[in-house]
């Protein structure tokens, strides 16, 4: 989990930012980005791709994360999903992640930074990056923002079920489960679902 880490550090790039999202696949809600600038990689518990992990070993190393990191989580809406679509909505709260965390650092320490980016994305920032696919299960730094970002997005998800709660957000977290689409069939949408995403209902 540390190879693009090691190798990057032989380079010259000891400041390593990992970046991941969640949320590109529900039909309601936002999608959520996390940077994550790992100040060690030594950690209690275990870190690794936030899909391998039950919700508990999720929240715990979230907290476990967030003290030994420098990090920065942002979003894009669904009204802008709808917008401009998921790929460019994902692009976008990536950057604004990345920025974000930047803003963090210095000029002589972003010149030492590298991004390393979960999946096949191109972003357009001013810093050097390395997209990789299935990212998250081969870099401990894009594992970590993976967690980050999906444990983050769960939370929002379960404050939204305490507004719209006919939904079952907080099981779902706005995913396409059969539950889901019932729902949906039965009583509609609600403010937060994606209308761009809602024809799957034509095959239910």
């Amino acid at each position: 989990m540390l190879r693009y880490e090691r190798k990057l550090k032989k380079r010259g790039f000891d400041l390593v930012i990992g970046v991941d999202e969640a949320g590109r696949g529900p039909l309601a809600g936002p999608v959520v980005a996390a940077a994550v600038l790992l100040k060690g990689y030594n950690f209690y518990n275990r870190i690794d791709d936030s899909k391998k992990l039950s919700p508990a070993k999720r929240r715990n190393a979230f907290f476990e994360i967030k003290n030994k990191s420098l990090y920065a989580i942002a979003s894009v809406s669904h009204r802008q999903i709808d917008r401009i679509n998921i790929l460019q909505a994902t692009i976008l709260a990536m950057q604004k992640a990345i920025l974000k965390l930047a803003r963090q650092l210095g000029p002589a320490e972003l010149r030492r930074a590298f991004i390393i980016i979960d999946g096949n994305m191109r972003i357009k920032l001013g810093l050097p990056y390395q997209s990789i696919v299935k990212g998250d299960a081969k870099s401990l730094s894009i594992a970590a923002s993976s967690i980050l970002a999906k444990v983050y997005r769960d939370a929002l998800m379960e404050r939204y079920h305490k507004v719209y709660p006919d939904y079952g957000f907080d099981k779902h977290k706005g995913y396409p489960t059969a539950e889901h689409r019932l729902i949906l069939r039965k009583i509609g949408p609600s403010a937060i679902h994606r209308k761009s995403f809602l024809k799957c209902l034509e095959k239910i």
